[in-house]
C-alpha cells in the first residue's frame, strides 16, 4: 500500500474515525466548548449537528478519550429507523442490561434501577445517539422521557444527539417536540472546512505518520481539493487516499492538479455514474438507478426492478471478470519469469493489485446499495395496502 511507499507509519486518511487523528476546526473547537459546558450541567439534551462525513463521529470519539470512565458511565447508541418501544430496548442493550422478551415496561425498569444504581456509587450517565434523524417522532420522545429518571432531585441521564441537518430543522420546528426543544442545553452545527483549514487538516494528518515532504504536494493542489470537497473531512479523506494510492502505483515524488484531476474523473465514474452532472464532489455520491420510482396505485413497479435487478448482474458479471483477469496475468507472469522478482518488482505489483482490489470493493459496495434500495422499494409497495402485508 501508499503507506509503504512513502514511509508512512499508518494510513493519514483512513474512513473510520481516530480519535488520534483529530484536528481542532474553529466548528470542531466550539463544538467541543459546548460539549464542555453541556457536560457540566448534567442534565437535558446537547445537539449537535453536521453534513455526512462532517466529523460527529470523531469529536465524539475524540470526547471519550478525555472523560474519566470512574465518573461518567457512556452508552453509544446508532440509530436506524427505531420506533419508541424498539429504542428503549436498544438503550437497555447499550447499558450492557439484559432485558428478557419485548417488554417495554421491563425495559424503562432495568434502565431506571441501572441509572440509580450508578448515581449511588458516584457515577453519572451519558446517552449518546447517533444518526438521530432517523428517529421517529415515538422515539424522540421516549428519549425525553428518559430524560425524567431522577434519585430525588437528581437528574440521573443526560444525552448527546446526533445527526445531519435535517434533524436540526426537524428539533427546531416539528410542534410535537417542543418539551424537548426545552430541554437542549446546547447545541451547536458542525460547519465544513474552510480552505486554510483542509491545508491544515492535510498536513495535521500527514505529519501524524511521520510524513517529511515525501510525496511533495505542488502549488495549487490543496486549493483545488477544497473546491473539489468542500471542505468536508470525509470527502477530503477520500480524495487524499486515492491520490497517494496513485502517486505509490506511478511512483510519484510530488502529488499534482494532473493527478487530483485524473482522481476526482474516476472517483465520479466510480461513485455517480454521471447522476450529478457535475465534476466535484460536493454533492454526496448516489448510486446508480436508487433514486425513488416513481409509481402509483396497485401496479408493482416490475420495470425499475427489473431494471436495477438486470444492473446489478451486470456489475457482478464485470466484477467477475476484473478479479479473474487479475488472476489470469498474475498466473501468465509466474510462468513467464523463470527467476524470483525483485523486491521492486514485488512492491509496485502488489501496489497495483491493491488499486484494482480498492476499485472492485467500491463497485461492491454500490452494487449492495442499489440491492438494498431494491428491496426497501418492495417492502414499501406492500406496505401500501394491508392486503399485502398480509401477503
Amino acid at each position: 500500500m501508499y503507506e509503504q511507499f512513502y514511509g508512512f507509519a499508518a494510513r493519514p486518511f483512513q474512513l473510520t474515525p481516530d480519535p488520534q487523528f483529530y484536528f481542532e476546526s474553529v466548528s470542531h473547537k466550539k463544538a467541543m466548548s459546548y460539549l464542555g459546558y453541556g457536560l457540566g450541567q448534567g442534565e437535558g439534551f446537547i445537539v449537535i449537528t453536521g453534513e455526512v462525513g462532517a466529523g460527529k463521529s470523531t469529536l465524539v470519539a475524540h470526547l471519550m478519550e478525555r472523560i474519566d470512565p470512574s465518573a461518567l458511565t457512556v452508552a453509544q447508541v446508532v440509530t436506524s429507523a427505531l420506533d419508541g418501544a424498539e429504542l428503549v430496548h436498544v438503550v437497555a442493550q447499550a447499558f450492557g442490561l439484559a432485558v428478557e422478551g419485548h417488554d417495554k415496561a421491563g425495559a424503562l425498569g432495568a434502565i431506571e434501577r441501572f441509572l440509580q444504581d450508578e448515581a449511588r456509587a458516584g457515577r453519572r450517565c451519558l446517552l449518546v445517539v447517533d444518526e438521530c434523524q432517523n428517529l421517529d417522532l415515538a422515539a424522540l420522545e421516549e428519549l425525553r422521557m428518559l430524560s425524567n429518571f431522577q434519585l430525588g432531585s437528581h437528574p440521573l441521564l443526560q444525552s448527546l444527539l446526533l445527526g445531519q441537518p435535517e434533524f436540526r430543522r426537524t428539533l427546531a420546528h416539528h410542534p410535537g417536540l417542543e418539551q424537548l426543544r426545552q430541554r437542549i442545553i446546547a447545541s451547536h452545527h458542525l460547519e465544513a472546512l474552510d480552505e486554510s483549514e483542509v491545508e491544515a487538516y492535510v498536513c495535521h494528518r500527514l505529519r501524524h505518520v511521520g510524513w517529511v515532504g515525501n510525496p511533495g504536494l505542488s502549488e495549487g493542489l490543496l486549493d483545488a481539493l477544497y473546491r473539489q470537497t468542500g471542505g468536508i473531512p470525509r470527502r477530503v479523506n477520500q480524495v487524499m487516499n486515492r491520490l497517494l494510492l496513485l502517486g505509490a502505483i506511478e511512483e510519484r515524488g510530488e502529488l499534482t492538479l494532473a493527478m487530483l484531476d485524473d482522481v476526482v474523473a474516476e472517483m465520479t465514474a466510480d461513485q455517480t455514474r454521471g447522476a450529478h452532472g457535475r465534476g466535484d464532489l460536493r454533492a454526496a455520491p448516489v448510486p446508480v438507478n436508487v433514486a425513488a420510482p416513481a409509481h402509483s396505485g396497485d401496479s408493482l413497479p416490475t420495470a425499475e426492478v427489473a431494471a436495477m435487478l438486470a444492473d446489478r448482474d451486470a456489475r457482478t458479471a464485470e466484477l467477475e471478470a476484473a478479479i479473474s483477469e487479475l488472476q489470469a496475468a498474475g498466473s501468465q507472469h509466474r510462468a513467464a519469469s523463470g527467476e524470483a522478482l525483485s523486491p521492486e518488482e514485488v512492491r509496485i505489483a502488489e501496489a497495483r493489485f491493491a488499486a484494482e482490489l480498492e476499485r472492485i470493493e467500491a463497485r461492491l459496495e454500490e452494487q449492495e446499495q442499489s440491492f438494498r434500495h431494491v428491496l426497501t422499494m418492495l417492502i414499501e409497495w406492500l406496505e401500501e395496502d394491508p392486503s399485502r402485508q398480509a401477503a
